[in-house]
């Protein structure tokens, strides 16, 4: 039997409704509120399957009335079930979810030396920025640190493309290229320009991959840092690949050599 309190709520006035609205609605809007909104039974799952804590369930009243999506809600100390035109409106989705969780968001955490790891270096795209993520919780780099200027870990769009990445990372935001300094393990960079090619270098291990601004590259102060920087093979003489691309390649062959 679940302990989960139910509410029922109809009113788009609701300040409860109007904090995920903003949560929804804000990329950068969880630093403020302390708060992030996942929608979705597989963020959900995610969620859950990693012991990350819940505030709360959000669910349409058709959702309440499924058992799958009822039960996954009631893992949340607190239910709040709302009509499915009320649920549209803290949606970001163009087909909502009917389903999503608050949980709770701590900032602020410290970087962890000697862990394998990914930097982000003012990237943009928030696509790029989820594919990243799940690439390197999926090769084994436990830790992501993004410096200013990269768009924000937790937001809708960054979560949704991590497809659950996030519960399995640590994720530090706002960092300046000195803050590396505490990493304790080289910094690795891509390069046209480099003398030897990816597969032809022994990778140290551990490492921190840096992947740098989708049209700018990696910045001069923090290229200045990395210990090394090597070459992606392309025989089909493409003049660059897309970051995503690039980390994934990368951090496979960190964890191919590792294994």
């Amino acid at each position: 039997m679940s302990s989960a309190t139910v509410l029922h709520i109809t009113s788009k006035d609701n300040p409860v409704l109007q904090r995920l609205r903003k949560l929804s609605q804000d990329g950068g809007a969880y630093r403020k509120l302390g708060s992030v909104w996942l929608e979705g039974d597989h963020l959900v799952r995610a969620c859950l399957q990693r012991g990350h804590a819940v505030t709360q369930a959000v669910l349409t009243e058709a959702a309440a009335a499924d058992p799958a999506l009822r039960a996954l809600a009631e893992a949340a100390p607190r239910m709040l079930v709302v009509p499915l035109a009320l649920f549209k409106t803290i949606s970001g989705l163009e087909s909502p979810a009917q389903i999503g969780f608050e949980v709770p968001h701590a900032a602020g955490q410290a970087l962890t030396p000697g862990l394998d790891s990914v930097v982000l270096d003012r990237l943009q795209d928030a696509g790029n920025v989820g594919t990243i993520l799940r690439s390197a919780a999926a090769f084994g780099f436990r830790q992501v640190l993004a410096l200013k200027g990269t768009a924000a870990l937790w937001s809708p769009k960054v979560l949704r493309a991590g497809m659950g990445a996030h519960f399995g990372l640590r994720l530090i935001e706002g960092l300046a290229p000195a803050d590396l300094d505490a990493l304790a393990a080289p910094l690795i960079a891509t390069s046209s320009h480099a003398e030897k090619q990816l597969h032809q270098i022994v990778l140290p291990q551990p490492c921190a991959w840096v992947m740098g601004h989708e049209g700018q590259g990696v910045q001069a102060e923090l290229m200045a840092r990395c210990a090394l920087t090597v070459g992606i093979p392309q025989p089909g003489g493409e003049e660059s690949l897309n970051v995503g691309s690039a980390a994934a390649i990368c951090l496979y062959e960190s964890a191919r050599q590792r294994l």
